[in-house]
């Protein structure tokens, strides 16, 4: 049995967050989610009827650091768990999106806020007397090249090139990591390869001295979730028929719920370092298993770039 705790979930107006809140809330753990609508958060929960007593909502609009800092000021110290859910996906943006602090505005939300929230926590998830400590943060099969879905060449594969982007300082012009041309699609799956650095850099570093279990999952393609909103019509009826009857990569928002709850709360998933996956992705009675990671993601040269880099854009080097 697991110890219920107090579990942090970005981005849980919907989707998976909102599922991996309800499954949570279940199993006896309160919930405290961070999104730019408090308002939509709470509504979202209460429609499932989730008890307001075990739910706080703050504001956080990971896109925005300032906002980030903020909302980790307005936290309860009491802090036993971290998952890094939310994200924006823009594939139809001619030009980049920016953030008030001026970066493209996929690796701003996806990568950098996560990253600076996951470093202000440390101190709260050091101190939490709970029997397992544990940061959480979604990857994605699309930026994982050991993973057929990661090896498809539209619009490019996950690549952080020499990160001469990061380097320079990832301001106007510059809008990818590699510092190349701006490439909306690839632009979402470069930040996912982040979160996955992230992960491992993190139980690298950390583990051993913290405690703390580091890991990140894929629980399937859960292609009707409002992730999608932003891509064209035709794309968001074609892709959850495509994923359930061609690659049997779907999976429901309430399974993918389900799959982070395990990996927050359950004593099988107490392993750091791990990114978690499913074999038959559609079944609720699938095995959990460790999955192999592309070298983009495990480079011990780009990991300590990656954090060292990101440590200076989020204001922390």
């Amino acid at each position: 049995m697991s110890t219920p705790g107090t579990v942090l979930i970005t981005g849980t107006t919907s989707g998976v967050g909102l599922n991996a809140t309800c499954a949570l809330v279940k199993r006896g753990w309160t919930v405290i989610t961070a999104n730019r609508s408090p308002q939509r958060a709470a509504a979202a929960a209460d429609e499932l009827d989730l008890p307001k007593d075990r739910l706080k909502h703050v504001l956080m609009d990971l896109g925005d650091l300032d906002s980030v800092r903020r909302a980790v000021d307005a936290l309860p110290e009491r802090l036993d768990a971290v998952v890094c859910n939310a994200a924006v996906y823009k594939p139809k943006l001619k030009q980049p999106e920016r953030s008030p602090q001026g970066y493209e505005i996929s690796m701003a939300t996806n990568h950098f806020g996560h990253f600076l929230l996951v470093q202000l926590l440390l101190g709260r998830l050091q101190s939490s007397s709970h029997p397992s400590r544990r940061v959480v943060i979604l990857g994605t099969v699309t930026a994982n090249s050991k993973e057929l879905g990661g090896k498809i060449p539209i619009p490019a594969p996950a690549d952080l090139g020499d990160l001469s982007g990061f380097e320079a300082g990832f301001k106007d012009p510059i809008a990818m990591a590699s510092g190349k041309p701006f490439k909306p699609g690839k632009a979402y799956k470069d930040s996912k390869l982040c979160n996955m650095i992230t992960t491992q850099e993190l139980h690298r570093r950390l583990h051993g001295d913290t405690g703390i279990t580091f890991t990140s999952l894929y629980p399937g393609c859960v292609a009707d979730t409002p992730l999608f909103r932003n891509t064209p019509k035709a794309f968001q009826t074609i892709f959850p028929w495509f994923q359930k009857n061609i690659t049997g990569g779907y999976v429901s928002q309430a399974l993918a719920g389900e799959r982070v709850a395990d990996v927050v709360a359950n004593p099988d998933f107490a392993e750091s370092g791990v990114h978690w996956s499913w074999g038959n992705r559609q079944k609720k009675d699938g095995e959990q298993f460790s999955q192999e990671l592309s070298d983009k993601a495990t480079d011990p040269e780009t990991a300590r770039r990656v954090w060292e880099l990101s440590m200076d854009l989020v204001g922390l080097g």
